[in-house]
């Protein structure tokens, strides 16, 4: 079932899931663990993120270096595949512009067409290591905007209504963008382009939300905009979360977190806590999902959605 449907048809707000594939080595049965842990909750579908090949440095004898291509994730498309075949739920893989080109996305596009997937989430990707900028694979996509274009083309060319299609959003503006307002035009290029959804980036100030939901209905942008949480887990994601994603973490998290410093323990509380209470004023406000970033801890996750699903 679509995303796109599914929205449409709750009667309420639902829970949904991301999770990061494995690292090669694990086995099937080692990942279906730890998603059905999740499944007793009943999220409505399960993300798999994309990650795109990167390379390391190897030093040689002789004092040169030797450039390695390293991929040391299971394919998104691999996990998708397991997931839905044990829990019959819906999956979405990530597709990304980063490291294909527009032929290689096609390929993607037909696998995924050729499993039975109804639903994919278009991102632009990350830099890679070492890159200040974000640089598109000749012949590739520059922007997930266009992304979502190609992926309405690849649908004409097929001549099916294949994909909803989900985009991301950031309503602390993405790091790159000079400012939020084109950051929101941005977005409304994507939607514009095709795209049936929105996810947004995680947050830990509801206000940050409300005021950006505001500003893209007023910037006519019409499409479900879904809320992204993630529970503080460590004391370093103090640091670590805005660093890495560029989001602020409010003062009163914060200091919180910093009393309790020592203490791991105290603070996954603190931090579950801060994103129960976010799940359900957010639910209270009626938003039609609310989407978790588990990045591969279901404890502090699947608590939330035990007390407000």
């Amino acid at each position: 079932m679509k995303i796109s449907e599914i929205l449409k048809s709750s009667d309420k707000p639902f829970a949904s899931i991301e999770i990061v594939p494995p690292l090669k080595g694990i086995r099937k049965d080692e990942l279906l663990k730890n998603v059905g842990r999740f499944m007793d909750y009943a999220p409505k579908y399960i993300n798999v993120t994309s990650h795109r090949d990167d390379f390391e440095f190897v030093a040689k004898a002789d004092g040169t270096y030797e450039k390695h291509l390293v991929r040391n994730r299971i394919s998104e498309i691999s996990v998708c595949s397991v997931i839905r075949e044990a829990f019959d739920v819906e999956v979405v893989p990530h597709l990304i512009c980063g490291g294909s080109s527009k032929d290689e996305i096609e390929s993607k596009l037909y696998n995924m067409r050729f499993l039975g997937f109804e639903n994919v989430l278009a991102l632009r990707g990350d830099c890679l290591s070492g890159e200040k900028r974000f640089t598109p694979q000749p012949d590739g996509y520059a922007y997930a905007s266009e992304l979502v274009e190609g992926i309405r083309k690849f649908e004409a060319g097929c001549g099916e209504d294949i994909f909803s299609i989900g985009v991301g959003a950031y309503p602390e503006k993405h790091f790159e963008a000079p400012n939020l307002e084109m950051d929101i035009a941005n977005l409304k290029k994507k939607v514009d382009a095709g795209a049936d959804y929105v996810i947004t980036q995680m947050f830990f100030d509801n206000e940050v939300f409300y005021e950006y939901e505001r500003r893209c209905r007023e910037a006519g942008i019409n499409v479900p905009i879904i809320p992204g949480l993630k529970p503080l887990s460590t004391p370093a994601q103090i640091n670590r979360l805005p660093e890495a994603f560029s989001i602020d973490i409010p003062n009163d998290l914060a200091s919180e977190v910093s009393t309790h410093a020592n203490d791991r323990k105290a603070v996954f509380q603190i931090g579950t806590e801060w994103c129960r209470m976010q799940c359900r004023d957010l639910i209270a406000h009626g938003v039609p999902a609310v989407h978790f970033y588990t990045m591969g801890n279901p404890d502090n996750v699947t608590s939330i959605l035990k007390d407000c699903f």
